[in-house]
């Protein structure tokens, strides 16, 4: 077959098929023109999910006739004033949008230049059927009716107009996101879905776009390196998501979807947060232009950095400073549906055929009335009240005021802390809390040249699958420096010498074990430090006070002073809060006083 041209309206749907994959796309194009004229208002109106209409209007500068209709030709564009491509600073610049979208719909442009009068030219998938003057306040109203509506071929591959609608919402969120100068609005078949103002800071346009709460539970991000600069929002480790799709990564205002930066987040956060959840963070990326290049995807998604390393280290190293800054705090709201687990306790009704003043065993006082009695001489209708632990105090007991996590008052279950703050009543997890501060102490160990290590009395012998003995031995030196000494013994076994001294004699083999299992799951990608921070969490997951033993007021004392001055002590090494508490006003509404 020979080579032949194609047709014009036939490379016009190509370059369709490039830009415009659905109606998110489209209007992604749309409001980045907006942006780019200048505009401090941009009006979205969607119908059907963008399938059947998107209108965007805004208050930009505006376009004159003549420029209007080049607009409308291919890789036209005012945004590349010479061809140093490289050196765009715009988020649109190729100059196929709006010829892409007429070429598969009906398109309208009205647009209007202060001082001057207002011009309409409308293209129906790829041919001027209409031009002529416009009645409009300065700026510029854009209309894409019937999209693919002549296409059928790509018109049915299209998804419900909810999921339609869905992807065109997040569109306009994450560009709203990157600008908190410019007030959006969105209109959805009639109803107005979302509205932010102008003049916001960058993290109140956050929480107004994702969730009412980060604005509490999250840090800020300044962080600085070479010509690099980050900033944004960091979710604490405990705010977080089943899925990632509260993650908006923006570089030099572009939101972009990156896996170098998405990897990144999830290194931050790497031992703060359970496999299968996801953080909350909105970072912004201010990068020199030609350390990065935007024109490696039709769409302008995706970026590639000159020194991806660099760009990689700093999110990791900014967000993780944001994040120690953050101390023990954790998200402490208490759910509604956690609220409405506490039910009143039924009301004391007298037994029948009881009779007699009842107040005598309602009171606190008489109760020692019944120390003498034998069980049988009991009424029937009295419960022996709960046995407690209690402990003579040698000091005067501290204030609440003095310490965020209050002071200790008992223990529920040989699992919790109770403990009383000023503001609350506070619970803690004593084995994930201290599972947490376990893993903070090996980390400065390391800092300061190694975790010290307990030789065993006798070596224990671990047998594992030869693989995982392998994996081991390969990792003998890192493990070293934690103070597990390990020997290969055999094919299929490990020698254990040592182990650190900060886990006390624990289950040698249930830690060797679970370090071959994580070892598998190591990405070899993983730099040195994010492999060590792995064992690391590992190791203290087995040297941490279990869920089941008694502990004295001391002891839980101590263990809330040193919480409250440990980065990352509100989550354990799975992203679970190690406390939470209940405010004075949530136990008021339990009791119906609010």
């Amino acid at each position: 077959m020979s080579i032949r041209r194609l047709p014009e309206h036939l490379v016009n749907r190509i370059a369709a098929g490039e830009v415009v994959e659905r109606p998110a796309s489209a209007l992604k194009e749309l409001v980045e023109n907006a942006i780019d004229a200048g505009a401090a208002r941009i009006a979205v109106r969607l119908v059907a999910g963008g399938t059947e209409l998107i209108e965007v209007i805004d208050d930009g500068c505006g376009m004159a006739p003549a420029d209007m209709a080049l607009a409308l030709e291919r890789h036209a564009t005012s945004k590349l004033p010479d061809d140093a491509i490289e050196a765009v600073a715009t988020l649109g610049f190729r100059g196929e949008a709006l010829p892409s979208i007429a070429s598969v719909a009906r398109l309208t442009i009205e647009s209007r230049v202060r001082g001057a009068d207002g011009w309409s030219r409308t293209v129906d998938n790829g041919e001027v059927v209409a031009e002529g003057p416009a009645a409009l306040p300065p700026g510029t109203r854009v209309r894409v009716e019937q999209l693919f509506g002549r296409v059928p071929a790509r018109r049915k591959f299209l998804r419900s107009a909810r999921a339609e609608y869905g992807a065109s919402l997040d569109v306009v969120k994450r560009l709203a996101m990157a600008r908190p100068d410019i007030a959006f609005s969105v209109e959805h078949d009639g109803r107005r879905v979302l509205a932010v103002q102008s003049e916001e800071s960058r993290p109140e346009r956050v929480a107004a776009l994702t969730d009412r709460d980060l604005a509490e539970n999250s840090v800020a991000i300044d962080f600085a390196r070479e010509s690099l600069t980050l900033g944004g929002v960091a979710g604490l480790p405990t705010f977080n998501r089943g899925v990632a799709d509260h993650q908006y990564l923006f570089v030099n205002g572009r939101p972009v979807k990156d896996r170098l930066l998405a990897g990144a987040v999830r290194g931050a956060y790497a031992e703060m947060l359970a496999r299968d959840r996801h953080p909350v963070v909105a970072l912004f990326l201010e990068i020199p232009a030609d350390q990065v290049d935007v024109n490696v995807h039709p769409a302008k998604t995706e970026v590639r950095f000159r020194d991806p390393a660099l760009v990689r280290g700093m999110i990791v190293s900014g967000l993780r400073r944001a994040l120690d800054e953050a101390g023990h705090r954790s998200a402490q709201r208490p759910s509604e549906a956690a609220l409405g687990m506490w039910q009143p306790g039924p009301e004391y009704s007298r037994p029948p055929g009881e009779g007699g003043d009842l107040e005598p065993y309602r009171a606190s006082p008489a109760i020692p009335a019944f120390a003498g009695m034998a069980v049988r001489d009991r009424p029937t209708f009295f419960t022996p009240p709960p046995q407690a632990r209690a402990e003579p105090a040698h000091a005067p007991v501290p204030q609440t005021i003095d310490f965020p996590l209050g002071v200790a008052r008992g223990q529920v279950a040989k699992t919790y802390i109770v403990a009383e703050a000023e503001d609350g009543l506070v619970l803690v997890d004593q084995h994930a809390a201290h599972e947490r501060l376990v893993l903070e102490r090996m980390r400065r160990a390391m800092q300061g040249g190694g975790v010290a290590s307990q030789a065993l009395l006798l070596p224990e012998v671990v047998e594992l699958d030869e693989p995982g003995c392998d994996r081991l031995e390969a990792r003998i030196e890192e493990l070293g420096q934690f103070g597990l000494e390990l020997e290969r013994f055999g094919p299929r076994a490990m020698l254990v010498r040592a182990t650190p001294a900060a886990l006390g004699q624990g289950d040698v083999h249930g830690l060797v074990t679970d370090l071959a299992d994580e070892l598998a799951s190591f990405d070899e990608a993983l730099s040195l430090k994010e492999r060590l921070d792995h064992v690391a969490s590992t190791m203290a997951c087995h040297g941490s006070v279990r869920a089941g033993r008694i502990l004295s007021v001391a002891e839980m004392n101590a263990l809330l002073r040193e919480m409250e001055v440990t980065p990352h002590s509100g989550q354990c090494n799975h992203g679970r809060p190690t406390w939470v508490k209940l405010a004075h006003g949530d136990i008021e509404k339990l009791f119906g006083r609010k």
